[in-house]
């Protein structure tokens, strides 16, 4: 196996708005190569998990259905007339439904991630990462969440449930791939129902996992352990027959990968278009790859930044014109950096039209305060999961013209944890709330996955899009 790096970047003048910065190698090998700083952040997590659970934040049954539509007006959804907990903070974004994880076939609860796809003839479908396995569920036409079934844990209860879709199936973490055909809930069988399942991860865990379905693979990122062969960095996972997965190979190169975004390169940057690209979080960098042959990939450029505390997860701005994208820093608002430092989400802004030279052009700051956690990007907007902040979305669609982030704007938000509301900033910098959204239903409807109390369906007011 054969592997290549091109160059590393080195930080350029105007500092007043380029804040990108080389890899720091000695900062690196003592907190992120080592995993130190990745198991500060466990222990931190793991510790509110706990704290979670022994108040019993996480009996979901407890938290009131809410099956009809609620308004956003005058900046609250009133779900229950006279009850704080049951209020919730909000712009331009209306409530149509709550399940709690309960209601969801779980037992534990302790949501995650969660992804959707739409089938041939229009239903709105997801699948919901909890705990104890991952449960499906369907979007109406009237925004009511409707239980489908679920598919119990393959081995013991995780919070750390990753979901993408790939055609008509689901991958699911470490877990497999589920070929559905939604009927009347039913708990699946994780020996006859698995189409796949793929067993050749290192020890069986895998952080996340990320799909190119365009070219058929899947992409472990964070598999454990980091003294492995692949260093939990990227492992491919070939998908041509999703019932017999295989794995090519893996780029160890710059180690621990936390998210990543594989696709076909198209943008301003000719000697890579039609070639595999796949950006990487890794901690501290955002590292470029040419995964094209995929056993011999490439590190196009790795590139830290001011404020490089966590290096989480991100998104293109546009898929289909690769020139910039947005990401986002896990850690820096509970390290108190800056520009973080006032526990206010930041949002790093990128110019790639050089892969081998990135340059951080810019930020947003969020007014709410709370960690920032997953973000994708739609028509524009980016839709955006912040722990007790909620589900809030900004248009970027102003950072090709001004990349210095200046006219980004906040254009809607819905508060998921009122518990933070009273608090002196009218937040907590803590790992409660919403961990991630779905935002690509065709109808508008956006699915909001929280820790504690189960699945959200909202969407934006008339004549705000």
């Amino acid at each position: 196996m054969h592997f290549s790096y091109v160059g590393t970047v080195l930080a350029l003048g105007s500092a007043a708005i380029a804040k990108e910065l080389p890899k720091d190698q000695v900062r690196a090998a003592q907190l992120f190569d080592s995993g130190i700083r990745h198991e500060t952040i466990i222990a931190n997590k793991q510790k509110t998990f706990s704290r979670q659970r022994n108040v019993g934040a996480y009996k979901s049954n407890q938290y009131a259905k809410i099956d009809t539509f609620v308004p956003c007006v005058d900046g609250v959804a009133a779900a229950v007339s006279g009850d704080a907990n049951n209020t919730f903070r909000c712009n331009n974004i209306d409530l149509y439904d709550f399940k709690s994880h309960a209601d969801l076939g779980s037992e534990l609860g302790e949501g995650s991630s969660s992804w959707g796809w739409t089938s041939p003839d229009g239903r709105e479908l997801l699948a919901i990462g909890q705990s104890d396995g991952a449960s499906f569920a369907e979007i109406t036409s009237e925004g009511k969440l409707v239980y489908l079934g679920r598919l119990p844990q393959y081995s013991v209860p995780a919070i750390w449930r990753e979901i993408r879709g790939y055609k008509n199936y689901m991958v699911i973490g470490s877990e497999a791939l589920l070929d559905i055909d939604p009927a009347s809930p039913v708990t699946f069988s994780n020996d006859e129902d698995l189409t796949g399942l793929f067993t050749d991860l290192p020890v069986g865990r895998t952080h996340n996992v990320v799909v190119h379905e365009s070219k058929d693979y899947a992409v472990s990122v964070g598999a454990a352990p980091r003294n492995s062969s692949c260093a939990a960095g990227l492992i491919f996972i070939d998908l041509k027959d999703v019932s017999n997965p295989t794995s090519p190979g893996c780029d160890p190169q710059d180690g621990y990968v936390h998210d990543a975004q594989c696709l076909t390169y198209a943008g301003p940057d000719t000697q890579y278009v039609g070639r595999d690209i796949c950006y990487g979080y890794n901690e501290d960098t955002l590292t470029i790859y040419d995964v094209t042959d995929r056993p011999n990939s490439t590190v196009i450029s790795r590139t830290s930044y001011q404020g490089a505390s966590y290096t989480h997860q991100g998104w293109l701005l546009d898929t289909e014109w690769q020139d910039f994208l947005v990401s986002d820093d896990e850690y820096d608002e509970y390290d108190q950096v800056e520009p973080a430092a006032d526990g206010h989400p930041v949002t790093y802004i990128w110019n790639i039209t050089s892969l081998a030279a990135p340059l951080q052009t810019g930020f947003y700051k969020s007014e709410s305060y709370s960690i920032d956690h997953n973000q994708y990007i739609h028509d524009g907007k980016s839709y955006q999961s912040n722990y007790g902040g909620g589900l809030r979305v900004l248009d970027v669609s102003s950072i090709r013209d001004d990349p210095t982030g200046k006219s980004v704007k906040e254009i809607g938000f819905f508060d998921i944890y009122p518990e933070d509301d009273q608090e002196p900033n009218g937040g907590i910098i803590d790992f409660v709330g919403s961990w991630s959204s779905y935002s690509y239903f065709k109808s508008g409807y956006i699915f909001i996955n929280t820790i504690e109390r189960g699945g959200f369906v909202v969407k934006f007011q008339d004549g705000v899009l």
